[in-house]
């Protein structure tokens, strides 16, 4: 089974994912997909407020955060980290439930992206903001790291993100039931 989304002017067809017995999401990964991620970072830049640098949580939304702080002319983008590195010092972390994931992370940030972020206008990018879990633990390490969070956005809305007014989006994407229609 398979959806056919329209994004940024692209058509691209999205196979249906079991999450349980009787959900399916369709899989939106612009890995690999250039075209795809340029220009979703391109209309998603028309749509951002004012900011002065970006966040996305590991992993997929680190090429679109790419894309749109290299369209914007920004040296400097922020990935919140499934795992603390060898070379991040005094960790900062929380942990996450994410709806493709089925059990608990961790997302963190070290001392070097919390100094760079304090007092800073952050904008927190994802590709698909769905149940809302890790756009909550970025939007805690980026106030905790002293970051003004101006804007959470990503390419789509998915199930109960479509019908939040605190997130910037460009398409809603569906939820489905087992037999492949759009659940209500």
């Amino acid at each position: 089974m398979e959806y056919t989304i329209n994004v940024a002017g692209l058509e691209r067809r999205l196979p249906l994912c079991s999450v349980n017995e009787d959900l399916y999401i369709a899989a939106f990964v612009i890995f690999g997909d250039v075209e795809l991620t340029m220009a979703c970072a391109r209309e998603l830049l028309k749509i951002a407020p004012k900011h002065d640098i970006l966040i996305t949580a590991e992993s997929k939304g680190i090429p679109l955060v790419y894309e749109m702080a290299r369209q914007h002319g920004e040296n400097r983008y922020l990935i919140a980290r499934k795992a603390p590195k060898i070379y991040m010092r005094n960790v900062f972390s929380t942990e996450v439930t994410s709806i493709t994931t089925p059990t608990r992370q961790m997302l963190c940030i070290d001392q070097n992206d919390a100094d760079y972020m304090k007092g800073k206008r952050v904008l927190i990018v994802d590709d698909v903001i769905s149940t809302g879990e890790s756009l909550k633990a970025v939007e805690k390490l980026v106030r905790e790291a002293g970051g003004e969070v101006v804007g959470k956005m990503a390419i789509l809305a998915e199930g109960v993100a479509a019908a939040r007014n605190d997130i910037l989006y460009l398409q809603v994407l569906p939820m489905f039931n087992k037999d492949g229609t759009i659940r209500e």
